[in-house]
């Protein structure tokens, strides 16, 4: 049995990982400003925080997950909600590593999450971990958070940095926001369809993070996404066909430019991700095709 201490851990792959190190036994410990969420959510059954200091010296930390993060798309990026991005990613990032470093007792392994963002767009471009990057602000929030996770590998701590993809779950993420539209018969492609969507399902992305933890030998950065993405109008034909329902209005780019600002690049630019370093660890993906997976996520 080990004690895990996490950081969002009541977010959407945060919320799936506490429950299966509970279910497996573990000590679990979460970071969060509201604990009587944590509480309520978990039955009592983690130790919720709201500082670091309060964990004694004295208590050892196996593995600590950092998943903490405002989300990106719920708001248009002013510079103020840039910063609100940075500050809840970079910023938190950066006391977690603070923090480990005035502790004589460190963990073993610090696994920290990033997004496929850093890449940019690549529109049809194979994008595995070793590839680069074209600069915007989602390149910068991801290059920056993984940098300040990144520090702890002078402490002796192994980090694995896993670049997380579109989570493919009914309950939260960006599938909870196009489920009444489409069941509604009004979801359709964005723009030309043709930008690539490096989805995963949330069990998968549980189980990443998971298997870097238990792996001593996982270090550097992972792409947290199912080893067979597709287009954006290949995802919308499927998701549809799934709830039975047409698929027909296309959502031109300038309406998106329009409504959403800068922000509109999350939509308009795409990454054909690849999974090619977890896959050589011997992570092995119990979806790797879309139709069963969101088949699953929506109990179909």
């Amino acid at each position: 049995m080990a004690t895990y201490l996490l950081t969002g851990g009541t977010g959407l792959i945060g919320g799936a990982i506490s429950e299966k190190l509970l279910e497996n036994g573990h000590d679990v410990i979460i970071l969060s400003r509201d604990t009587d969420k944590v509480d309520s959510l978990f039955n009592d059954k983690v130790t919720a925080i709201n500082d670091l200091q309060k964990i004694p010296a004295a208590r050892q930390i196996d593995i600590v997950i950092n998943l903490a993060g405002a989300p990106i798309a719920d708001k248009r990026w002013s510079d103020k909600q840039k910063q609100t991005l940075r500050d809840s990613r970079i910023g938190l990032t950066q006391q977690l590593v603070v923090w480990l470093r005035q502790r004589s007792l460190k963990p073993d392994a610090l696994i920290s999450g990033s997004a496929v963002g850093w890449y940019g767009d690549h529109q049809t471009d194979i994008v595995t971990e070793h590839s680069d990057y074209h600069d915007d602000f989602a390149h910068q929030l991801c290059e920056d958070w993984e940098q300040a996770a990144l520090a702890a590998t002078d402490m002796g701590i192994r980090v694995a940095i896993v670049r997380t993809g579109l989570v493919v779950a009914a309950g939260g993420g960006f599938l909870s926001k196009m489920l009444l539209p489409f069941k509604l018969g009004l979801g359709g492609p964005i723009a030309d369809g043709q930008q690539y969507m490096p989805w995963i399902h949330l069990v998968d992305i549980r189980d990443l993070f998971l298997f870097l933890a238990d792996n001593n030998s996982a270090n550097g950065v992972f792409n947290g996404t199912a080893p067979n993405p597709v287009t954006n109008n290949e995802f919308t034909k499927t998701f549809a066909s799934t709830l039975n329902r047409p698929a027909i209005f296309r959502v031109p780019a300038c309406v998106l430019k329009t409504a959403m600002g800068e922000m509109a690049t999350l939509l308009l630019g795409g990454q054909r991700a690849i999974p090619e370093k977890a896959l050589a660890t011997g992570f092995t993906f119990k979806y790797t095709e879309l139709r069963p997976a969101l088949e699953a996520a929506l109990n179909k």
